[in-house]
Parts: structure tokens; C-alpha cells; sequence
């Protein structure tokens, strides 16, 4: 069982940066595929960006790229994802997600995650 605690959320203004934390329990992080979703009122879960084991290949969602950065220090066992230039329409409360996987790779769907954090709340004021 992996536990994943957000943080880092907040409220921030338009071009404004935030850094989320998601910090995981367990000893085999570094063999977790990682991710990073968000879910605006009334929207649903979107992807935001993925990390493979490594920290050596990631993906992101088309609306946050060069943006967003998505990293992960495996002898933290932790990943962050440090956001730039933040607009109104990132306002979610995003959720760290994580999954075991026999081949490193990087996974953009919800439904291939097996574990999920509480969420935290990012506000973006125009």
C-alpha cells in the first residue's frame, strides 16, 4: 500500500508560481510511474503531466507545457511539480497519483493510476 500526501497549494495571482510536493510512503519508489491530475468544479479529472522512474522522461498535458515542470527525487521519495506563469483556468485542486509498473514508461490515464492523494487546492486569481 502507497500513501501520497499533496502540498504546496495555495492561492497565487495570474503569473504567479506555485511548487507542489507529493510525498509517498513505501520502499519501492523508485519503481512507480507518477502523475500529477487536476479537477476543476463541475469539469472532469484531467491529466496534467506524468514521470517515469527515472525522472528522465515526462509528459505533459498540451495546456501546461512549457509551463509546467514535473521532478521527482527518488531518495526523498517525493515529486514536485513547479508551476510558472499560472492562469486563471489552472484553478483545481490537483491530485498526485502512482502506480508499480514492470516497464518504465510514462502513463497520461486516470485509469491506469492505482494509488491517488487527497488533493490540493490551487486558486489562480486573475
Amino acid at each position: 500500500q502507497v500513501q501520497l500526501i499533496e502540498s504546496g497549494g495555495g492561492l497565487v495571482q495570474a503569473g504567479g508560481s506555485l511548487r507542489l510536493s507529493c510525498a509517498a510512503s513505501g520502499r519501492t519508489f523508485s519503481s512507480y510511474v507518477m502523475g500529477w491530475f487536476r479537477q476543476a468544479p463541475g469539469k472532469e479529472r484531467e491529466f496534467v503531466a506524468a514521470i517515469n522512474w527515472s525522472g528522465t522522461n515526462t509528459a505533459y498535458a498540451d495546456s501546461v507545457k512549457g509551463r509546467f515542470t514535473f521532478s521527482r527525487d527518488n531518495a526523498k521519495n517525493t515529486v514536485y511539480l513547479q508551476m510558472n506563469s499560472l492562469k486563471p483556468e489552472d484553478t483545481a485542486v490537483y491530485y498526485c497519483a502512482a502506480v508499480q509498473t514492470v516497464y518504465d514508461t510514462v502513463l497520461s490515464t486516470a485509469l491506469a493510476y492505482r494509488y491517488w492523494g487527497q488533493g490540493t487546492q490551487v486558486t489562480v486569481s486573475s
